[in-house]
């Protein structure tokens, strides 16, 4: 099965391609361009390196959030509109999911967390069972820093662009129980995003192509500020 993945959740899109499990080709590009000027011109050029037609791909997986509002609305929408050309179907994942899958089976908790602006961070609590399967143990949540270190009670690993702001505090704040991974696990994968949704699309879940959306977690701005004016 041959599935494309795309993940616009944080400032370095990527995207990644799998065939039947392995890795064939994946594009991480970290700088400030913006998601629409990049991310079709990525596509085809991972796919054309790859010597794979678009028309070979048996499905397309999207990294669904939380991250950057305007970033998973351009990867949603891009998706979306390849879907129908090409009437293959997709599969969704949460960006907190992908960086979790990219730690090794750990008796550790793991948390994944994005930078969410407003001083705030995306997060959700990890844990390996005993047949080494990764399980999300939380909601997807927006918190602030301080709120998130008062929950730690034990030693945890920390992945994801939100380190680079609050690092320093996490480490400071919990001391010994604070682990990090290698900084290039700091970046959600499109090889991953592809591989978790080959999946769900060989359990037959696929989305309906209409009516998924990201997950945004909390409102955002605009509508934060149309609740102000529009008070119940």
């Amino acid at each position: 099965m041959k599935i494309l993945g795309i993940d616009t959740s944080t400032r370095c899109g990527s995207v990644g391609l799998i065939d039947e499990g392995e890795v064939i080709s994946e594009c991480l590009l970290n700088i400030p361009i913006t998601h629409s000027e990049r991310l079709l011109e990525t596509i085809n050029y991972l796919l054309r390196e790859a010597r794979c037609p678009m028309e070979e791909l048996d499905g397309w997986a999207i990294s669904l959030g939380p991250g950057s509002f305007t970033g998973l609305r351009i990867g949603v929408s891009t998706v979306k509109g390849l879907a129908y050309a090409t009437q293959k179907p997709v599969a969704g994942v949460s960006s907190l999911d992908v960086l979790a899958s990219l730690i090794s089976p750990t008796p550790y908790l793991i948390c994944p967390i994005l930078d969410a602006r407003k001083e705030e961070v995306y997060i959700a609590f990890y844990r390996y069972d005993e047949a080494n399967l990764l399980k999300r143990r939380s909601d997807y949540q927006a918190m602030r820093p301080q709120d998130l270190v008062k929950n730690i009670k034990e030693k945890i690993i920390f992945v994801g662009d939100g380190i680079k702001t609050y690092g320093d505090y996490l480490r400071k704040s919990l001391s010994s129980l604070a682990l990090f991974p290698n900084p290039s696990l700091y970046l959600p994968h499109g090889s991953v995003v592809a591989r978790l949704g080959s999946e769900l699309l060989r359990k037959g879940e696929p989305l309906d192509v209409k009516t998924f959306t990201p997950i945004y977690v909390r409102l955002s701005e605009a509508e934060v500020k149309w609740q102000e004016r529009h008070p119940i």
